[in-house]
């Protein structure tokens, strides 16, 4: 699928012109990867690149256009079980016209970055900014969702949520992984951006791509090292409440026996005083009650 763009009163709008300046391919068919290597010259390699999730980032040179290919993450769904993954997005770059090619149709040009009469390679600039901020927004969701595990781990005696956790800490390190390939693209873009048509006043906010990347990097960083080295401390409070559950049961299995064995003695078939009693099945019954109770007293004296 194809979608047209065009640059109308300083915005970015959708259009129909077959001549329009940017052109977006969704997941394209076959038939569109020929047009694209066979008419616009694009590296076959790179292209596919630029769909694949594991591709790393990187910045290219060819003869009539430049080729970006960098990480965003991956739209999060229920279904995707607490993992984030990423995926790859392709840019290429030609004088008068940019290509920007992905695997699942998403929202690109939106936020004020795009609102300001951006020339080709803003808006080139301006589709990383938007990845840096899906990455911060994810990592603030991460967060949310660790904080909910950990109370959830607090009172379970259950390994889920502790293997939810292990899962956001694996996200954290594609993510890890992906904006740090992200920041190599960036200090590149911008030891060429006289080659690549950057001009002075783009230029200053390529400076503030690479901090909110770094920043990004430094967030990602933190969240990771906070969620490895509770890890193990999380473990520890899963077994601590099984512990506690099983202590629970030894007292009400003990508090049940002390009344049993009360009841087995005088129910065996000997001799025993007050067997002729009239209240002789009250007094075994009270003193039933009362070998229990004396028990719970004596356990919480010992405080076990």
């Amino acid at each position: 699928m194809v979608r047209r763009y065009e640059l109308a009163n300083g915005k970015i709008v959708e259009s129909q012109n077959e001549l329009s300046p940017i052109l977006v391919y969704v997941n394209p068919s076959d038939i569109e990867k020929k047009y694209l290597t066979e008419e616009l010259k694009l590296d076959e390699h790179t292209l596919n690149s630029s769909l694949d999730p594991d591709e790393l980032s990187r910045l290219e040179f060819e003869p009539e256009h430049v080729a970006l290919i960098f990480k965003r993450p991956k739209n999060y769904a229920a279904c995707d079980n607490f993992l984030f993954r990423v995926s790859s997005l392709g840019l290429f770059l030609f004088k008068e016209r940019l290509i920007v090619l992905m695997a699942e149709d998403i929202p690109l040009f939106e936020g004020k970055p795009f609102m300001r009469g951006p020339s080709l390679p803003k808006i080139m600039l301006s589709l990383i900014y938007r990845s840096i901020f899906h990455f911060i927004e994810h990592l603030k969701i991460i967060n949310m969702l660790s904080d909910s595990l950990e109370t959830k781990i607090n009172a379970s005696m259950e390994n889920k949520y502790l293997l939810n956790l292990f899962i956001l800490e694996k996200s954290l390190v594609y993510f890890l992984n992906a904006i740090n390939s992200n920041a190599m693209v960036i200090e590149k873009i911008k030891n060429n951006s006289a080659k690549i048509g950057i001009d002075s006043d783009t230029q200053e906010f390529l400076d503030d791509l690479l901090i909110e990347n770094n920043q990004c990097y430094k967030q990602a960083d933190i969240y990771s090292n906070i969620l490895s080295g509770l890890m193990d401390a999380r473990a520890s409070i899963v077994g601590n409440n099984l512990n506690v559950l099983m202590k629970t049961l030894n007292i009400i299995t003990i508090t049940i026996m002390m009344p049993t064995l009360v009841v087995s003695i005088f129910s065996m078939n000997v001799r025993f005083p007050l067997q002729h009693h009239p209240l002789a099945f009250v007094l075994v019954l009270s003193l039933a009650v009362v070998s229990a109770i004396s028990f719970l007293f004596f356990w919480k004296h010992k405080k076990w």
